[in-house]
């Protein structure tokens, strides 16, 4: 089933946020894929996203360990601070930490990284978040390499806090893709999606670089049935209007 939607760019300068209770998105630096010379070659950086709770007050912080190695405590724990949602590559890096200063969050302050997926545009400066937990794809690990099993699948998110929740978005890289979903916004849903969806009006385009077109589509429905603002892998954020006659793809 696909819906009827119509979607517009999300005009604004970077960073760009939308403000929300109890979190905010920043949209930190806009990814882009452009084609360079000849044979199919690309350049490319993924978009950086920054997800900040409302209670949390800009000042460096130090990693506590749970008192109990408790899944949900750990992501709970995690989602209590400020979360940066991809890292782009590693030639962003200098921009990637301006960009974070301007909103007063330190290295050390970011609480969670999430990777949409494992490709290098999204996650080439992991390394910058040594202090950080980490959830790459579907792995999740807390500072110092401690990994903790967790049940995400598309019928069971990962749940942060009120509102902010981790979705399997299988397709473009396979079976492990994930999409970061804040709800409560100045703007409704914002789903910052990593490469499920390319750019704004990516029609077809985004085919030829998956992995798994069918689990890809079935990700977009669903992206689309609860979105109000879509932050894609390599453009702008975009606004999403569903007819009011269709119905939400579980």
């Amino acid at each position: 089933m696909s819906l009827r939607v119509r979607t517009e760019p999300l005009h604004g300068d970077l960073p760009l946020s939308i403000p929300g209770d109890p979190y905010s998105v920043v949209v930190l630096l806009q990814g882009y894929s452009e084609p360079e010379g000849v044979g199919g070659a690309q350049r490319a950086d993924g978009s950086v996203t920054l997800v900040l709770p409302k209670a949390w007050k800009p000042r460096s912080t130090r990693w506590e360990a749970p008192a109990e190695l408790d899944t949900q405590v750990a992501l709970e724990q995690a989602g209590s601070g400020p979360v940066l949602v991809d890292t782009g590559g590693p030639w962003a890096r200098n921009s990637l930490l301006a960009a974070l200063a301007t909103h007063g969050v330190a290295q050390d302050a970011v609480t969670l990284v999430v990777g949409t997926h494992g490709h290098s545009d999204h996650v080439g400066s992991l390394g910058l978040f040594p202090c950080s937990s980490l959830l790459v794809s579907h792995d999740f690990c807390l500072p110092g390499g401690l990994y903790l099993p967790h049940g995400l699948s598309e019928t069971n998110p990962l749940r942060l806090g009120p509102g902010l929740e981790i979705w399997a978005t299988p397709g473009h890289a396979g079976l492990g893709d994930v999409s970061v979903v804040v709800t409560g916004t100045a703007l409704g849903t914002v789903i910052v999606a990593g490469d499920v969806f390319e750019r704004e009006g990516d029609g077809d385009s985004w085919r030829q670089l998956s992995e798994d077109p069918t689990a890809q589509e079935r990700s977009r429905q669903r992206v689309l049935a609860a979105a109000d603002v879509v932050v894609p892998g390599h453009g702008g954020p975009f606004r999403v209007f569903r007819d009011p006659g269709d119905h939400a793809v579980e």
